[in-house]
């Protein structure tokens, strides 16, 4: 599980880095950013509707019921936690993005994707969460790309 999150920390870092110093060379890319930022959003909330949301989600919150089952090796235990963290990851893409999109050093944000992905999993209707928080980032997008749009 932790390699698999561990390895796309390794891929994301340094795309972010990449980025902002292009934003920061680049004045042209500096100014589409406000825009990105929101079609990102908005798309994170669009995925959260979707069925291959909820499947990857339903995958994560019966993750407990079979691991009981499991035999307790430690080639098992690997082989799960790779599928875990593959799916955790798969189900978590949109609000890793928006927190990817929003700023990763930001604590409000941390705070507020972390609520998020807990509520998702842990609430009796955890789809129907997943989808208002879609529903939310959907109108969120909009809101900043409006705002970017406006002032630009």
């Amino acid at each position: 599980y932790f390699t698999v999150w561990s390895a796309l920390g390794v891929v994301i870092f340094p795309l972010g880095v990449l980025l902002a110093d292009a934003e920061l060379r680049l004045p042209a890319l500096a100014r589409l950013v406000p825009v990105a930022t929101g079609a990102v959003i908005l798309l994170a909330g669009a995925m959260q509707l979707t069925e291959w949301k909820a499947r990857h989600l339903a995958w994560d919150r019966d993750a407990a019921a079979r691991t009981r089952a499991m035999s307790g090796d430690s080639g098992t235990a690997w082989r799960h936690g790779l599928c875990l963290g593959v799916h955790c990851s798969y189900c978590c893409a949109g609000l890793t993005a928006t927190y990817v999109a929003l700023g990763v050093m930001d604590l409000r944000v941390m705070a507020v994707v972390t609520a998020a992905i807990m509520a998702e999993r842990v609430a009796p209707a955890g789809a129907r969460v997943a989808r208002a928080i879609g529903g939310v980032g959907i109108v969120a997008g909009m809101l900043l790309i409006a705002r970017a749009v406006g002032s630009g």
